[in-house]
């Protein structure tokens, strides 16, 4: 059997996040929240309408655009880490910073690792570091280059409870050291209770906000 027609997967989702707010978009598996966070973010281009992003108008832009309003304005923490294999955890953190031409990487790189405990593990790579460890070296990663707004993709979604609960710690407390827009993708509505906003999807509608 196959469907005919265009699949919607977003619809009619008009959303204003403020500077230096924190949002939560919750829904269940399949309503749309990662496809929404994607657009946002500018890594997707939706068929209709209009995303503005740090004054930069997406949607107005070619994959190249999008992608220079990226590296100087957003972080990415994503559920399953994505940290280079052959990088070290000082080495991970120190990339978005050289690509950045920041003048001194690998001191500021060094200062995020012992911001999130890990000065120990530097010489590390993510296949020596557990869970947790590979999270919080990402969330390192995400706010080396200081972004104006940090995207998080169910941050816990690969951890336990426990482990979960230290890193979305951790997370808040260098979104708000920094001012930094958080808008986080969850199903966990203990993470999303952490966020002053909160936006539940529905089969890629806006059901409920709060």
């Amino acid at each position: 059997m196959t469907t005919e027609g265009p699949l919607d997967i977003l619809s009619g989702v008009n959303l204003d996040i403020k500077a230096g707010e924190s949002v939560a978009i919750i829904g269940v598996s399949g309503s749309g929240k990662s496809t929404l966070l994607g657009l946002l973010a500018g890594l997707d281009a939706p068929t209709s309408g209009e995303i503005t992003l740090a004054g930069e108008t997406l949607t107005r832009l070619d994959e190249d655009g999008r992608a220079r309003v990226r590296a100087g304005n957003v972080g990415f923490v994503f559920q399953n880490f994505q940290l280079l294999p052959g990088l070290t955890a000082l080495e991970n953190i120190m990339l978005p910073l050289e690509l950045s031409d920041h003048p001194e990487p690998a001191r500021e790189a060094s200062a995020l690792l012992d911001r999130v405990g890990l000065a120990a593990r530097s010489t590390h790579t993510p296949r020596q570091l557990s869970g947790g460890e590979q999270q919080r070296v990402a969330i390192a990663r995400a706010f080396a280059t200081r972004p104006k707004v940090l995207f998080a993709d169910e941050p816990t979604g690969n951890l336990d409870t426990a482990t979960g609960a230290r890193v979305i710690d951790l997370l808040f407390s260098i979104d708000h050291e920094r001012a930094t827009t958080l808008v986080l993708v969850t199903h966990d509505e203990n993470v999303a209770a952490r966020c002053a906003r909160r936006i539940y999807l529905d089969a890629g509608r806006v059901v409920e906000r709060r």
